[in-house]
């Protein structure tokens, strides 16, 4: 059976909560704001230090992205959003 959006999203922020340890040493913070069962598409705010951070690119697709995708399979991509 399919996940609906609340168990996608549900899923998605119990990996994030971890991954925000990280981004916190350095002053940064992930929102989530939406996922999508569908398309596998995951909405990401950055916050903090992350803002306008030359890595940010970085983090959030070899951090973000790929910790999701490999622990919640249905994630497929990693978009921030503004």
């Amino acid at each position: 059976m399919a996940k609906t959006r609340e168990d996608l999203k549900a899923d998605v922020e119990r990996v994030l909560v971890v991954l925000r340890e990280g981004l916190a040493m350095h002053g940064g913070n992930v929102e989530l704001v939406d996922a999508d069962p569908d398309s596998g598409k995951v909405s990401v705010r950055l916050q903090g230090a992350c803002v306008g951070c030359p890595m940010s690119e970085i983090t959030l697709k070899a951090g973000i992205e790929d910790t999701l995708r490999e622990m919640v399979p249905e994630v497929q991509e990693v978009e921030q959003v503004v």
